[in-house]
């Protein structure tokens, strides 16, 4: 078995999302490598004796990269298997950070709500829980951060999108495969914030975040375009809207899930919308990020053979 090859960020990481960093590493159609991420504070919070707003430098969600991916064009989708992803610490980190979150207000949703009490939570990995207190919270690892350049913005890492970005949605996990837009030669590829564990909606904003290494396998399909991420688990196909309001980010991942039916699954479109409205599945992977992102799911078991 050929050895796989690990890509460290050389210099600082990048704090957005575009066509406009040299890349760190470039790899082949159908290579598999290791890629060290950083969590999302940057490792500047260890302590729960930490105060957020202290200990955080002025930008949040370090990304790897980008990767240029040999023979990606735009028109094209890279797929990126997720084969693994290993804690490069034993321990997890949560917080509250000023005007951040589900139930706060944010400089989006402004109020003259004074900003909640800053705190941090460390918890202890071990094995398949992560421990605090008397909490054993499954450990459930996903990748936060996911996402190719966008043809010529660079969008801030803390913001999901049409072309990936922070979606916060745990079904960008290890097994699963990551269908992504290439909007720029060679897709440029970047991933960082992995997460222990997150619930639904992410609620104050800050999952069990950790420092990592993911392995993944790229594989390009030429004159594939979609346009918005896609997620194929052995159990469903998904779509990822991100919008505001949030019915919007519905409307997209809904509607891009009736496309993928009809374009590879031979359903007629208002079929495929009324299968839908019986048997999808839809939840919120963030509720707190610059815009929201939902994640629609068709069960593969009514898909035709």
């Amino acid at each position: 078995m050929a050895e796989i090859r690990e890509i460290v960020q050389e210099g600082d990481h990048q704090f957005t999302m575009g066509p406009y960093a040299e890349p760190v590493a470039r790899v082949a159609d159908g290579e598999t490598v290791t890629i060290y991420t950083e969590d999302a504070f940057g490792g500047s919070i260890t302590s729960e004796d930490d105060v957020p707003s202290e200990s955080l430098g002025p930008y949040l969600n370090p990304q790897t990269g980008p990767i240029f991916v040999e023979g990606a064009e735009p028109g094209d989708t890279l797929a990126v298997k997720i084969e693994d992803i290993e804690f490069t610490r034993d321990w997890a980190a949560s917080c509250l950070v000023p005007f951040f979150g589900g139930l706060t207000s944010t400089n989006l949703t402004a109020t003259l709500q004074e900003p909640l009490p800053e705190r941090v939570w460390k918890y202890q990995i071990d094995g398949d829980v992560a421990r605090k207190g008397d909490w054993e919270i499954p450990v459930r690892p996903f990748v936060g951060t996911i996402g190719t350049a966008p043809a010529i913005e660079a969008r801030s890492a803390l913001s999901p999108g049409d072309h990936g970005g922070n979606m916060d949605v745990p079904d960008t996990r290890p097994g699963n495969t990551v269908y992504l837009p290439v909007r720029a030669d060679g897709a440029l590829f970047y991933t960082g914030d992995c997460h222990v564990a997150q619930g639904q909606g992410e609620l104050c904003g800050v999952a069990l975040e950790v420092s990592a290494k993911v392995t993944v396998t790229f594989r390009i399909i030429k004159g594939r375009d979609i346009l918005w991420p896609r997620i194929e688990s052995d159990e469903h196909i998904m779509t990822v809207g991100s919008a505001r309001p949030m019915e919007d980010a519905a409307r997209i991942a809904y509607a891009e899930l009736v496309g993928w039916l009809t374009e590879d699954h031979g359903f007629e479109k208002f079929d495929a919308y009324q299968l839908l409205t019986q048997v999808g599945e839809l939840y919120v992977g963030n509720m707190v990020d610059t815009v929201y992102s939902l994640v629609a799911r068709c069960p593969k078991r009514h898909l035709p053979d």
